[in-house]
């Protein structure tokens, strides 16, 4: 294992990293090296200052995957991943793409943002899926999906705090509210009503992903759905960092196979 790989997966995303513990050996580098890229793609909207900024560090990814070579932590193994076809470059610009669509934050429709949701997260998880070699990665779109949904909960106060909304206008609008509203007072009676929304809309994508016959090969690329399903059962109390609760959870649809209760 690489283990400066996985020591910044750990770190930056606990909950992918402790599905990744269940992926074959001989794959689990590849997933964790996906997990880092994915890390780095995320940064690039959180350290910028405006969203022309992101788009420069997201290009910068863009022309690794495109076979750049480029001397970093991340985009060494991750190029090497690519050439040894263990990472499909077409997914991974498709995630890329998402992220673009992120540095703006600006979704007009609900439509918009759930598309954001399956290609970001969602495409998150296809990628994980082919990394796992399941023979239709694909399948794992769904579960993907799903955790994103859930993950803009979690992460509500952080991205307010840094005046961040990534919800979509229409829904804000069903409540009364702005982005800029929203960031000022994400504890509000409507921001909360706007963020029950979201948890319904999480329901609804883990209840679509429960009639996928998902690979069991992709078993590791669907396990954060069940951390999705956990955190939406408790909206809006979330467990941060994660329990015992959670790592059981995850550990007993590891060994059973069983990502979801049956449809």
């Amino acid at each position: 294992m690489n283990e400066a790989i996985a020591a910044l997966v750990r770190r930056h995303d606990p909950d992918r990293f402790l599905t990744a513990l269940f992926a074959p050996p001989d794959r689990r580098d590849a997933l964790l090296v996906l997990y880092a890229f994915n890390h780095e793609l995320a940064r690039a909207r959180e350290v910028a200052s405006e969203p022309s900024l992101a788009l420069i560090r997201l290009q910068w990814w863009r022309e690794v995957v495109e076979g750049e070579k480029k001397r970093h932590e991340v985009a060494s193994p991750l190029a090497e991943a690519i050439a040894a076809g263990e990472l499909n470059p077409d997914d991974l610009l498709a995630i890329i793409e998402a992220r673009e669509a992120e540095a703006y934050g600006d979704f007009a429709t609900l439509s918009d943002w759930r598309g954001w949701l399956r290609a970001g997260a969602g495409g998150l998880a296809v990628a994980a899926a082919f990394a796992l070699g399941a023979p239709r990665p694909a399948e794992a779109r769904l579960f993907g999906a799903a955790y994103g949904a859930a993950g803009v909960l979690r992460a509500t106060g952080v991205l307010a705090a840094q005046g961040t909304c990534l919800l979509p206008r229409d829904l804000l609008a069903r409540h009364g509210l702005s982005a800029e509203a929203f960031v000022d007072d994400p504890a509000s009676a409507a921001a909360r009503g706007a963020l029950d929304d979201v948890v319904r809309e999480g329901r609804l994508l883990l209840a679509e992903a429960a009639k996928t016959a998902l690979p069991r090969a992709a078993t590791a690329a669907a396990l954060p759905a069940v951390l999705a399903r956990r955190d939406l059962a408790r909206w809006p109390a979330v467990a941060i960092p994660r329990r015992l609760g959670d790592r059981l959870a995850v550990s007993f649809a590891a060994v059973s196979g069983q990502i979801l209760p049956r449809a």
